[in-house]
């Protein structure tokens, strides 16, 4: 059954294929999930508005519209939805593009439906605590302002527009309060499954988090890199 808190969590399954797409769909309705299923990436947008699922299983070879397109859109009208992305593209540059999208899991076809299922309930498990008010509504440093409870961020009072995932990632960094965190430590922390992400995901979203909030990209004064083994936050 699913993770307490997860019963009845919405899915949608964003797959063509009909026969692999209804065995999904009869493996999660089974846990106690509320399922639906879209065949094209235009499909799923408008699914995703109006129904507002919890998780959203992605294909990335769709007809018309694919994956990336489906995941870079959904990103950009602020959309957070946990996706995780199921493609027989294995290919690490498929992966890491996925990723640099926002896509918080990435399963290679073909795969293990007991896998597939607990990937699921980790994400939504995830998912739930994000919700839980453990910290301080406003975390500040320098000229930002990160609001926790709107998840929103200012840098001199001006919104600054993070993706998701730089957000998660910022969060960890801060939180540590000067403490060291490794690549692999923030890998587990804001994606979950450090073995199935390369190290490259966190160099690409610091170099975000620098471009946007800090006063000298070439010079950081606030998230400095550990050499060889990762990255501290300095207030």
């Amino acid at each position: 059954m699913p993770a307490a808190g997860s019963a009845s969590a919405r899915i949608l399954v964003v797959e063509d294929n009909a026969d692999l797409a209804a065995g999904i769909e009869y493996n999660l309705k089974l846990e106690g999930y509320d399922v639906r299923i879209a065949g094209t990436g235009n499909d799923a947008l408008v699914i995703a508005e109006s129904w507002s699922p919890q998780l959203v299983l992605l294909d990335l070879m769709l007809p018309g519209m694919d994956g990336y397109a489906v995941l870079q859109r959904l990103r950009a009208s602020g959309n957070t939805v946990p996706v995780l992305i199921l493609s027989a593209r294995g290919e690490e540059s498929d992966k890491v593009r996925g990723f640099r999208l926002d896509a918080d899991q990435y399963v290679t076809k073909p795969f293990g439906v007991l896998e597939l299922l607990e990937r699921i309930a980790a994400l939504l498990r995830r998912t739930s605590r994000d919700g839980e008010p453990k910290h301080p509504a406003q975390l500040r440093f320098g000229n930002v302002v990160v609001d926790t409870a709107s998840r929103t961020v200012t840098r001199n009072g001006d919104p600054c527009t993070l993706t998701p995932k730089a957000y998660e990632l910022l969060l960890a960094l801060v939180r540590r309060g000067g403490g060291v965190a490794t690549r692999a430590e923030l890998l587990k922390e804001v994606w979950g499954y450090g073995a199935f992400v390369m190290t490259r995901t966190v160099d690409s979203h610091v170099a975000e988090l620098r471009k946007k909030l800090e006063d000298d990209v070439g010079a950081p004064r606030h998230i400095v890199t550990v050499w060889k083994v990762g990255y501290r936050f300095e207030p």
